[in-house]
């Protein structure tokens, strides 16, 4: 083993018992000290109060729920790609993320919100610390060790990807603990401690058992991958930061090899995971939409026959059950219930049904008319995550008395357009459906069943490791270990596109990629490296398929391309006819005959450039004309300053407010 792996599993046999009074701890944390955790048994009742933790899915209980570092409420999956330029969103807000976006955001003082909370990796290493001493056959003891040391994995991970180096705790502390003065442990040895835990829980978990059950072999696998992709990536293209910023080691390939190794691992796997699909699946025009059908399962997914699922949280609607079905279709001026759009630069990026870019390609309609034409002859995934007026939430409606119960899905009451306007509207507006800053309404996520919209407890299903990821992650560790060849892509990406419903013709070829000027210009001009025309559609791949996954900013970061948020941020061209749709003669839904749309003003509800695009944040004080500014700082998130001063061996993160030293 090597020396700088400080993840030692005899760390948990050795350490002393401790004090713990001084934090608030859960009853069965209390009961176990000295008293409960003495035999096999106990332990996997004890991981129960772990799962929710880590496990979060759509969360659960109450939408206003935040999570950290980007103070964004409800859905980690469904709203993480607020803080990316993949959406733009209200900014009035309470859990408004906007501050993580416009160089707003300020040191806090004391708190979580920048993601220092060790709350839960206590909980872990509490577990961890006494594990190894209770009596019961030993291959039950290291199965239950190796659920503790994935969750610590991944409590690390987060750490890792949000604040860079932090000190790494081999077991809860006390008030007198020495530990509690430790400096931020170097990356090297952080990352590879992470990979220990990793390997730990691989080599001792069975890959028997089902998505929303116990943690298992392809699940401790997956979030492997992930994040040997994140270090093996952010490696290669980090190790060359200038101060102030942190070093990085590199041997990148040491991570990005693992991650094939975990990739391969799933691939092989008895479980035998495929893509999910379904020949029932079918929007109106017969188009084959399992890829949107995917993501709003409200069972298990052994019931739904979801075979791409590898983790899920699963709701009942009752006694766990979450608010997001309900206030995703609002869409209203409350937390938890957003309004946002998908960017133009969003849309510009998926290819055309042929399998080229949009860029003097025939297929491509353009931005003009009134009918989203954009999104007509394209990569069939963009009308699964972008909706078209006339197709999926936008032939719904609630019944007069605003009742979501009574609502219907039929295409002959005429087309609901979704509303738009930089000011979201109020949560009262029971006519309102889908509001969108952008013109792009989102359809991911969203589902047809009624059931669940007057429920204030959903039972939608939030499926977090899902195999199509498996997939992607396979063919870039490759790409960037320069070893993805056409047979691993016919595995991987031209699996993806077979699915979504790509014709053969537009599969990726890697002797013969179409060019993309425009993406390549958006490259060249905010990367300091050069990104090949592979690297460029496997990078593509990832962000069409993974949209509204909670992940795109987390790519940025990696990928040391946070200067892609500072591409204008845009929406729909607010045409003519898109006017004339929204001049307020089609809002009396009783009466209408073939449209209901809210009333959208120009220079009032939206501004536009130039083009006639329009613009995000527009009244945002410290976004000009919808462009952002990047700061190398968000690369990393800042400490707070109370836990600088109680630990003066702590360093502050590059480029943010720091406590006055001697």
């Amino acid at each position: 083993m090597k020396k700088t792996i400080i993840c030692l599993a005899a760390a948990a046999l050795t350490l002393s018992s401790c004090n713990d009074d001084f934090l608030q701890q859960d009853p069965i944390q209390q009961l176990a000290e000295g008293s409960f955790l003495t035999k096999s048994e106990d332990l996997p009742l004890y991981l129960n109060s772990l799962y929710p933790l880590y496990i979060t899915g759509h969360q659960s209980g109450n939408a206003y729920d935040s999570w950290a570092p980007y103070g964004i409420q409800g859905s980690p999956i469904a709203y993480g790609d607020l803080v990316s330029d993949n959406l733009v969103g209200y900014t009035g807000t309470a859990g408004n993320p906007i501050n993580r976006l416009d160089n707003s955001f300020t040191v806090p003082n004391s708190g979580t919100t920048t993601g220092w909370d060790w709350t839960s990796l206590k909980k872990v290493n509490y577990f961890l610390r006494h594990c190894f001493n209770v009596s019961g056959p030993t291959a039950d003891i290291e199965k239950y060790a190796a659920e503790a040391y994935f969750f610590k994995a991944w409590d690390y991970y987060k750490k890792l990807s949000i604040l860079g180096e932090v000190p790494w705790l081999t077991s809860d502390l006390n008030v007198d603990s020495p530990e509690l003065y430790n400096p931020r442990t170097p990356r090297e040895q952080l990352a590879d401690s992470i990979l220990w835990c990793l390997d730990y829980a691989v080599d001792h978990l069975k890959s028997e058992g089902n998505a929303d059950g116990r943690i298992n072999k392809d699940m401790a696998n997956f979030l492997k991958a992930r994040f040997c992709l994140f270090e093996g990536t952010f490696r290669k293209y980090h190790k060359n930061d200038a101060a102030p910023m942190p070093a990085v080691p590199g041997n990148e390939n040491k991570f990005l090899n693992a991650c094939v190794e975990a990739c391969e691992a799933i691939m092989s796997s008895p479980k035998n995971y495929r893509l999910y699909r379904n020949e029932a699946d079918r929007a109106a025009d017969g188009t084959n939409n399992s890829y949107w059908k995917m993501f709003t399962f409200r069972q298990n997914p052994t019931a739904d026959n979801n075979t791409e699922a590898i983790l899920t949280r699963v709701y009942d609607g009752d006694k766990l059950a979450s608010s997001f079905t309900r206030y995703y279709i609002m869409g209203a001026n409350a937390a938890g219930r957003y309004s946002f759009g998908a960017t133009k630069g969003l849309i510009d990026e998926y290819l055309c049904i042929d399998g080229k870019p949009i860029t003097d390609n025939p297929n491509f309609k353009g931005y003009d008319g009134g009918d989203w034409r954009e999104l007509d002859n394209r990569d069939p995934r963009l009308k699964m995550t972008v909706v078209k007026p006339g197709e999926y939430v936008t032939v719904w409606t609630r019944d007069k008395k605003g009742d979501f119960a009574a609502g219907t899905l039929d295409p002959s009451m005429g087309i609901y357009y979704p509303s738009i306007t930089y000011n979201c509207p109020s949560a009262n507006q029971t006519e309102m459906f889908r509001s969108t800053v952008t013109g792009y309404a989102i359809i991911k996520h969203w589902t047809p069943n009624t059931e669940d919209y007057p429920m204030v407890g959903s039972a939608q299903s939030a499926t977090m490791f899902r195999y199509g990821e498996v997939l992607l992650m396979l063919a870039e560790a490759k790409a960037e270990l320069g070893t993805l060849d056409q047979a691993t892509v016919d595995r991987t990406i031209n699996k993806l596109r077979e699915r979504a419903g790509f014709p053969e013709s537009a599969y990726l070829h890697i002797n013969d990629i179409p060019a993309d000027p425009r993406l390549d210009k958006i490259y060249a001009e905010k990367l300091d490296y050069t990104v090949s025309p592979l690297l460029r559609e496997v990078r593509r791949e990832r962000r069409v398929e993974m949209m509204m996954e909670g992940l795109r900013r987390e790519d940025l970061i990696r990928w040391k391309a946070g200067r892609l948020m500072e591409v204008p941020l845009r929406g729909m061209k607010f045409t003519p006819e898109k006017q004339a749709i929204y001049n307020g003669s089609n809002k009396d839904k009783d009466t209408r005959k073939t449209a209901f749309a809210y009333q959208a003003k120009l220079d009032t509800d939206v501004f536009v450039d130039g083009d006639g695009f329009i613009i995000g944040f527009p009244k945002a004080s410290r976004i000009t004309d919808g462009t952002l500014v990047w700061d190398d700082k968000y690369y990393y998130f800042p400490i707070p300053l109370q836990e600088l001063s109680l630990n003066p061996n702590l360093t502050q993160s590059a480029g943010w407010q720091d406590i006055p030293r001697n």
